[in-house]
């Protein structure tokens, strides 16, 4: 079985716990190098990714992913003729992609887009009532709507609250101001889609004007791909390595010091306040972090990063970087 919960996807959902500061040029339990005067702090999480890289993105035949279109791996590995519509057959693209092994023959799963559809669906958009009804339906995952509805209202929800404010939501889940109503087996389930469907719902203590339109959305055909990479699990490991893992650091390479911040920063995490000790300095020149260090450390060091794995000795680590500046 494949854990891929630290992949790139899921990556930023994940926490991590409270872990050691360094004070000037020492690793210790001060406050960092600034002492009490707390400036910009850089945190650096280290996971450690125990065995191959094949073991983690390599998939086998028999035994896929299971986001993946099964019918889609099918047609792609056999030269079959085979289409998706609007979803991507593997959730491949190029900082995360997909790999399956077939008869001896590694692949990497891709899709290419092949035609253009154009369909109409419902959107359900919701709007705060200034004169609520007398017994509007309750909305939330405790009410007497169909799943699908408790899913197309809590979105909606989501863009009505963001409606007029500074507040922003989730793109990827609201569309075009609500909740666009995809699939057919939520449409023949729903009850707010039906012609005598409730007018008005309350979710989360407001009642909301419940609106109904039917519009036409673009989509893209995509045709599923596998194209044979490697021959073996070395060359396959070799493919995964140029792929995705950045820079090579050797222990010799980094100080004692260096090295004790690797061990901290994979047992929990590690954090120094601006201006950093030469140890850490060195840890991230070792990784190619130097925006951090070379840079406008505000402006400079906020973009994400080309790679988010590198190697030490022969254990691979995923890394992540965050910077707090002290303000509320």
């Amino acid at each position: 079985m494949h854990d891929r919960s630290l992949s790139r996807r899921r990556l930023l959902a994940s926490g991590v716990a409270a872990g050691l500061a360094a004070s000037a040029g020492c690793l210790g339990s001060g406050t960092g190098p600034l002492g009490e005067d707390a400036g910009t702090e850089l945190t650096l999480s280290l996971t450690r990714l125990d065995g191959s890289l094949r073991d983690r993105y390599v998939y086998e035949y028999e035994d896929p992913d299971d986001n993946w279109d099964t019918q889609a791996l099918r047609a792609a590995l056999h030269d079959e003729q085979y289409t998706t519509q609007l979803r991507k057959p593997f959730f491949a693209r190029p900082a995360d992609p997909a790999y399956v092994v077939h008869g001896g023959t590694y692949y990497q799963l891709g899709s290419v887009v092949v035609d253009e559809v154009a369909e109409t669906y419902p959107v359900l958009r919701l709007f705060e009532a200034d004169d609520p009804a007398a017994n509007p339906v309750d909305g939330g995952d405790d009410g007497d709507l169909p799943e699908s509805d408790h899913r197309a209202v809590h979105i909606a929800h989501m863009a009505a609250r963001a409606r007029g404010t500074e507040g922003g939501y989730p793109s990827g889940l609201v569309q075009r101001g609500g909740y666009a109503y995809r699939s057919e087996a939520a449409r023949d389930a729903s009850d707010l889609l039906a012609e005598d469907g409730p007018d008005s719902v309350t979710y989360r203590g407001t009642t909301y004007d419940v609106e109904v339109t039917h519009e036409q959305f673009h989509e893209p055909r995509y045709r599923p791909t596998a194209e044979p990479v490697a021959d073996g699990p070395d060359r396959m490991e070799a493919v995964l390595r140029a792929t995705l893992v950045g820079a090579r650091v050797r222990e010799n390479d980094l100080s004692s010091d260096a090295r004790r911040i690797v061990t901290d920063a994979d047992a929990d995490r590690y954090r120094e306040t601006h201006p950093f000790s030469d140890a850490y300095e060195k840890l991230l020149r070792a990784i190619d972090e130097r925006p951090y260090i070379d840079g406008n450390i505000q402006k400079d060091a906020g973009v994400e990063d080309g790679n988010e794995l590198f190697r030490y000795g022969d254990t691979y680590y995923r890394y992540y970087l965050r910077l707090d500046d002290g303000s509320e």
